[in-house]
């Protein structure tokens, strides 16, 4: 069984979709060890509680990012974990971090990287015209919404959307994205060639 952790900051709406689906029997061989958040009021920790899950508030505020980042990878190394999952989790994470748990942590983002990275981004793409927008799956490196793309999911966008209707319709995509991200790396069937993520066979 693979052990994951979850980092979050808000809401966790993708994390419970991807708890869901390992209720469900949708992402097998699975479970999540430990969620963690570095706002304490966050809405995800107590949706994790109530799921009967380990969740813990490692606040951030007044600390410094590798004495924060520390804490975090001793709680996640405490809960044996073989896989991280940043789900709405707003804070950079450090070289040190992304070092100790190399092509183990994926991202979810609501565009179509490398296009519109950072925050806003469903404001960007409106502002930038394009036509279709969507979500990227991705492993974490050392730079902003960066890393290999494990998969993505395309959104149109309409003539009428603002920022909020489209990153409803790109949500949507999120909670199936990530699951299926997920299983395609627990998987182990993969390999990296240069900077492109592909799948064997």
């Amino acid at each position: 069984m693979k052990r994951i952790g979850i980092l979050l900051s808000g809401r966790g709406s993708n994390f419970l979709a991807i708890a869901k689906a390992i209720a469900e029997g949708k992402l097998r061989g699975a479970e999540i060890a430990v969620v963690i958040s570095n706002r304490a009021a966050a809405p995800g920790l107590a949706a994790a509680r109530e799921l009967g899950l380990t969740a813990v508030a490692i606040e951030a505020n007044g600390r410094k990012r590798a004495e924060h980042d520390a804490e975090i990878i001793a709680t996640l190394q405490q809960h044996e974990v073989d896989l991280v999952c940043l789900a709405g989790y707003m804070r950079l994470i450090s070289a040190k971090f992304v070092a100790e748990f190399r092509n183990r942590i994926l991202n979810i983002h609501p565009s179509l990287l490398p296009s519109f990275p950072g925050l806003d981004a469903q404001r960007q793409a409106l502002e930038g015209g394009v036509k279709v927008s969507g979500c990227t799956v991705h492993f974490v490196d050392e730079e902003l919404d960066h890393g290999c793309i494990i998969l993505q999911r395309v959104v149109p966008v309409l003539d009428a959307d603002d920022e909020h209707t489209l990153a409803e319709r790109i949500l949507e995509q999120e909670h199936t994205a990530y699951t299926d991200a997920i299983a395609r790396v627990l998987s182990g069937e993969y390999e990296f060639r240069g900077q492109r993520y592909v799948l064997r066979g």
